[in-house]
């Protein structure tokens, strides 16, 4: 990744005081989607973190997936298959679900994507913007494999899960969560 994009992603990048009533900072990303040479440049610096995986599509997690997958999927040359939150919208099209382990605030959640998209002799990267637990990238996963497709590995603009994780999920990131300490507080 260039110097340039990641000193942008550091300096766009805020941690949000929600309050006395929360005992944590909230991570702002916001900055990130308002900068077109982030926009620009972040689709190609994911998909270069697999040079050699020659992907068929790309499956992110909403909500913020919706707008990072396509732009890595762009610089892949491969479709976009945005995956969905069970409980939200409702869905049409069959699709394949599954459960996620317990996530960052113990929930478990049921990931899924339309099962006529993906298949067989499909390679997907899976994308995220943070990846702090794994939870629905690992939900995802087996969604993947369940398909009959080949999951290539898994890009992340931002990783502060466990190694373990790292390594199951094959993850590579932009950024640590140590290249984050710095950033301002808003």
């Amino acid at each position: 990744m260039g110097v340039v994009l990641s000193r942008r992603l550091v300096e766009l990048f805020r941690w949000i005081d929600p309050g006395p009533d929360s005992g944590h900072l909230v991570s702002d990303t916001s900055g990130w989607w308002r900068d077109p040479e982030v926009l620009a440049g972040i689709g190609p610096a994911l998909t270069g973190l697999f040079p050699a995986a020659r992907p068929t599509v790309v499956v992110a997690p909403e909500v913020t997936g919706l707008l990072l997958g396509p732009l890595v999927a762009m610089a892949a040359g491969a479709g976009f298959l945005p995956a969905y939150k069970d409980g939200g919208r409702r869905r049409v099209g069959a699709m394949r679900w599954a459960e996620t382990p317990p996530d960052y605030r113990g929930r478990r959640l049921r990931m899924g994507v339309d099962g006529s998209l993906i298949g067989p002799g499909d390679r997907v990267l899976l994308v995220d913007d943070w990846v702090a637990t794994g939870a629905q990238l690992d939900a995802l996963d087996r969604v993947v494999r369940d398909s009959g497709a080949e999951p290539v590995g898994t890009a992340a603009v931002v990783a502060t899960c466990p190694p373990y994780v790292a390594e199951r999920l094959r993850l590579r990131a932009l950024l640590t969560g140590d290249d984050l300490d710095g950033a301002a507080s808003g």
